[in-house]
Order: C-alpha cells, then sequence, then structure tokens
C-alpha cells in the first residue's frame, strides 16, 4: 500500500458571514501529483492555505497530519520549515531583485554575516539547471516572462528543500509551450520523489498529469478519483464539480447575424517600445449585428495588440488603416471616443486593468459610464448607482451579498461578471471580449456564454479572443486566424476545426 504523506481531516474554515470550508478531508499519498479540482468559490485555495499556514493554526478547526506527525503551523515560515511550499497564482517575486536574490530571498547564503554572492549565484544556477531554465543568476526578473518566473519559483522551492509542493493554477497565465515545459517538470519532480498539489481549472491538463483527483463543491469534500483505476473523465470531474450533468459546454444558441456594423481596413499597429516593429499588419476583419465572431492566434500573434489599438488606441504607435462604423468611417483617438462611438473592450487581466480590486461592485460597475449616472453639474446620483449595480448583481448572478461588497474579495467568475457589467452598462453595439473566461471554473463559463449569446441575441456584435480553440469553436458564429500579425484565415464555424485553424494560426511563423 503506498504510504500516505499528508492527510487533512474534518478542516472547517469560517469567515465573517461565510462557511469558506466544513468538514473537508484530504488524504495525499507520497510521491503523487495530486490535483484538486472544484468551481470557483469551492474552497480549494482556502485549504491549501490552511496547509501551508497562511492561515494559521486555531483560525480553523481540524487536524493536518504530515508525514505522520500532527502539524499546528503559526505561518508560512513554519510550513515550509516541514518542506511544504506553496506557489500562489499571483507571483510573489520581486521584480527588480536579480533570479538569485529572488530563489534566496529570506534564505540568503551567508559567511560570517555577509551574504556570498558567489556561493549564491553558483547555487542559483544549479537550482536553474534542475528546472530547465537557461537563464543567468544574475538576470532581473523583471526582464522574465510568466513562464520563466513560474520556474524561478519552482526553483525557490527547491532551494527549502521541498518535500509537498502546492501549485495554485500554475498555467493559468502561460502560454501551451510554457505550460507543457511546466507540467514536464512537475512530472520529473514526481519521479524524484517530490509530492505535489496542484489546482487547476483545465481539466485537460489534470487529465494529463495527475495521478489522483479530489473534488471539491461549495466548500465539502464530494470525492477522491483514481486516475489509473477509476475510469476518470473530463465529464465526470465536471459533473462533481457543478453538481450536475453538463450534456454540453456550450449553451444552445440559434444565431441571428444582421448587417455589417463595424470594418476594419488594413490596420497597421508597431510596437511603443521596439522602434519599427510591426505588431499588427494590414488586417482586414468585419463585424455584423447579433454576429459572435472569434479571433485565435498564439501568443505574439498580435490579438490583444489589435483588440487594444481598435479601442481608441489604448496600445501601440504609427496606427493606420481605417475603421468604418454603420458606413461611415470614424476615428477613435482615445477611449472615451470609442465608448461614445458604441464600442467596448473587456480586457484579458481584468485583476490589474479591469477592476478596482479594492473598491466595491457598484463603483466598478459604473466606473467607465459615470457620464449616464451624473445630474446637474456633474454630480453622480448615488441612489441611481446603486439602483443600476444591484440590477446587474441579479441579472449576471453575481454572488456577493450586496453590491457594496469588495470586488477584490470575489471568485474569479464573478469578478468576470463584474467587467462584462461595467461594459454592459455602457450600452455598446460591438463589445470586444479578450480571454473572457480565463482562470475561471466550467460552470462560471456556462453562465459567461449564456450572457454573450444574449448580447447577441440584442443585436450586438461580440468579438471573443480566446486561447482557447474548443470555445471558439463552440461559440462563434466565424473565426479569425492572426499569425505574427497578419490575419492568415477567416473560417464558417461549420467549417472549423481545431487541425485547421491551427495551420493558419501557425502559417508564416516557422
Amino acid at each position: 500500500m503506498t504510504e500516505t504523506i499528508l492527510r487533512m481531516q474534518d478542516i472547517t474554515k469560517t469567515f465573517p458571514g461565510v462557511k469558506a470550508l466544513e468538514d473537508v478531508n484530504l488524504t495525499v499519498r507520497r510521491g503523487e501529483i495530486h490535483a484538486i479540482c472544484g468551481e470557483n468559490g469551492a474552497g480549494k485555495s482556502t485549504l491549501m492555505k490552511v496547509l501551508s499556514g497562511v492561515y494559521p493554526h486555531g483560525s480553523y478547526t481540524g487536524e493536518i497530519t504530515f508525514e505522520g506527525e500532527p502539524c499546528r503551523f503559526a505561518g508560512i515560515r513554519d510550513s515550509e520549515h516541514r518542506g511544504i511550499v506553496i506557489i500562489h497564482q499571483e507571483l510573489a517575486l520581486a521584480p527588480q531583485l536579480s533570479i538569485a536574490e529572488n530563489i534566496f530571498l529570506g534564505n540568503e547564503q551567508a559567511k560570517r554575516g555577509f551574504i556570498d554572492w558567489n556561493a549564491t549565484n553558483h547555487a542559483a544556477a544549479q537550482l536553474l539547471r534542475r528546472v530547465g531554465l537557461n537563464e543567468n543568476p544574475t538576470t532581473p526578473i523583471i526582464e522574465l516572462g510568466v513562464g520563466k518566473q513560474q520556474l524561478v519559483e519552482i526553483a525557490k522551492s527547491l532551494s527549502k528543500q521541498v518535500r509537498l509542493l502546492i501549485l495554485d493554477e500554475p498555467t493559468a497565465a502561460l502560454n501551451d509551450d510554457d505550460s507543457t515545459h511546466l507540467l514536464d517538470l512537475i512530472r520529473g519532480l514526481r519521479d524524484e520523489g517530490i509530492t505535489s498539489v496542484i489546482i487547476s481549472h483545465k481539466l485537460n491538463e489534470v487529465m494529463a498529469v495527475a495521478d489522483r483527483v479530489t473534488i471539491l463543491r461549495d466548500g465539502r469534500t464530494i470525492s477522491t478519483l483514481d486516475l489509473a483505476t477509476d475510469e476518470v473523465t473530463e465529464d465526470k470531474i465536471i459533473s462533481g464539480m457543478v453538481g450536475r450533468d453538463l450534456d454540453h459546454r456550450f449553451p444552445p444558441h440559434e444565431s441571428n447575424v444582421g448587417e455589417e456594423i463595424l470594418r476594419i481596413e488594413d490596420w497597421t499597429v508597431h510596437s511603443p517600445t521596439q522602434h519599427g516593429r510591426v505588431v499588427v499588419n494590414r488586417a482586414n476583419l468585419t463585424l455584423h449585428r447579433g454576429e459572435i465572431v472569434g479571433l485565435a492566434g498564439l501568443m505574439g500573434a498580435g490579438r490583444t495588440e489589435l483588440a487594444m489599438s481598435v479601442f481608441g488606441r489604448s496600445w501601440g504607435v504609427d496606427i493606420s488603416g481605417r475603421i468604418i462604423k454603420d458606413g461611415q468611417e470614424i476615428r477613435l483617438r482615445s477611449v472615451q471616443e470609442a465608448i461614445k462611438h458604441g464600442i467596448a473592450y473587456a480586457t484579458e487581466d481584468r485583476k490589474r486593468y479591469g477592476l478596482n480590486l479594492i473598491e466595491d461592485i457598484k463603483r466598478n460597475i459604473s466606473a467607465a459610464s459615470l457620464g449616464k449616472l451624473a445630474g446637474r453639474g456633474g454630480i453622480v446620483d448615488e441612489n441611481e448607482e446603486y439602483k443600476v449595480a444591484d440590477g446587474f448583481r441579479k441579472s449576471m448572478n453575481i454572488k456577493a451579498p450586496s453590491v457594496l461588497s469588495i470586488t477584490g474579495k470575489l471568485s474569479g467568475g464573478n469578478q468576470q461578471k463584474v467587467v462584462l457589467s461595467k461594459w454592459i452598462f455602457s450600452d455598446p453595439e460591438v463589445l470586444i471580449l479578450d480571454e473572457p473566461t480565463r482562470g475561471i471554473d466550467v460552470g462560471a463559463k456556462y453562465e459567461i456564454y449564456t450572457i454573450i449569446n444574449q448580447l447577441a441575441d440584442e443585436g450586438k456584435s461580440v468579438l471573443v479572443i480566446s486561447s482557447e480553440l474548443p470555445e471558439l469553436l463552440g461559440l462563434c458564429d466565424r473565426i479569425y486566424t492572426l499569425s505574427a500579425g497578419r490575419i492568415t484565415g477567416e473560417v464558417p464555424r461549420a467549417d472549423a476545426t481545431q487541425e485547421g485553424l491551427m495551420a493558419l494560426m501557425t502559417r508564416g511563423t516557422e
């Protein structure tokens, strides 16, 4: 019988007014990759914060046993001392410090009270080789992409003699290549005897890498499935997560495509930081009323840059080309002008650019359209602001007790609904959604898809940018492909396949 390295029994964690965990049980075997799945708000991250000491002993009830000994961690240092290391979804690296400095921050390589930089950089280089990162240890973190920063975090955990590694949504912000490399690394750590617990919404990755899966729902343990013996499928995991079978990942929708509303012609955008580099190269695309259009492309293809440059030139320099709306050429020189012309853009990075996380739901929903709430003298009618926001809270099924709740405390899916509410309130005719379901669970995704379909049914045109090809295939009426800044294809839904889209997405990139 395989040895148990971790046992969490009857873990209950309560916040004011909310029971986040209720009698949760988790058993992890030594040397396995154990996935934890559940909808946003199911309690996954809370459980791992209990385990790692972020929520110290005494703030919860229940028992934790690690390597046969009871654990009562007062903080993260206590758990790390035992070899339990957590890597949060929001990476905790100091951007201005070097790789080596970050790896040994708080665990400095010192002699007689002074840091030994030669020893520090040498040890860091060894750890970087171990995680497959070919970088100079003196390189500042700010110069690395997110994928490489994840590897630095893992190297940092290895420097602490990790025995149980916890990764919270480790591939959420990574492209396919970086995700593959990270998952291969986790498999390699398993071969070295290091146990990993992974929280992930990407069920295809869970199926590919995990040995067992524990499903949480509404703060309770639903089941633990063994991928080797239990005939586990993605649908079986989803059923456990949402409490019902999802016969269809996408809500049924009958398209009613109308006349052309927006045309983009010969749209060219240059990089603001790399002089002369063309990021979007003479792109042409059209949007129609009542239509959902997809934009597919690999990382770096220029999808977000295209969208942001159209949205009031909020990205790029030396922009040329034409935007024609309802048959008339328009000039969008600012975000305000774009909103005035009925164009809205929901960013892929909702936490940094889409929301004010320390503000309440009400203020976030009204932020882009305060003019609609202003009375005489330009003063916002706060009663009307509350009424509008509360209407969206109910119609969008935002799970919060009131619109005075702080947005940063909502789950990812509910934050995304706040972003959509903000832009829907601006009453756009064209809504650009950049990675609208990134980092949210399957149940919340279904709700977002339903909202997108409703917007199309109201005669709006929706442009969806997504890295998930099944999402575009299940949602869109037409799909454009982008490669190296160029539109390389336009495919109707009936003719689109993942293989065909991928071929167009890689055209001209080799």
